[in-house]
């Protein structure tokens, strides 16, 4: 056991995006270099999780402060 970790998390320069379960409050978050390669992750898990856009990093910095929800109606 050690003590908890305190330095802050640095995301790497691209697109990222979080995977859920549907009906769940965690996922686990991927990160894509391209928006190209973005989209193409979110037509493959669209149909069967839920697919929450966290957006664009640059330099360990958000470039927009809002997630966007992803939702497929079926």
């Amino acid at each position: 056991m050690g003590r908890p970790p305190t330095k802050p998390i640095k995301f790497r320069d691209g697109f990222y995006i979080e995977i859920r379960n549907r009906g769940k409050n965690s996922g686990i978050k991927l990160h894509r270099d391209t928006k190209a390669q973005m989209l193409r992750t979110i037509k493959e898990y669209e149909l069967t999780k839920d697919v929450i856009i966290l957006g664009e990093s640059k330099n360990g910095k958000w470039v927009n402060k809002t997630p966007i929800v992803h939702v497929v109606e079926s």
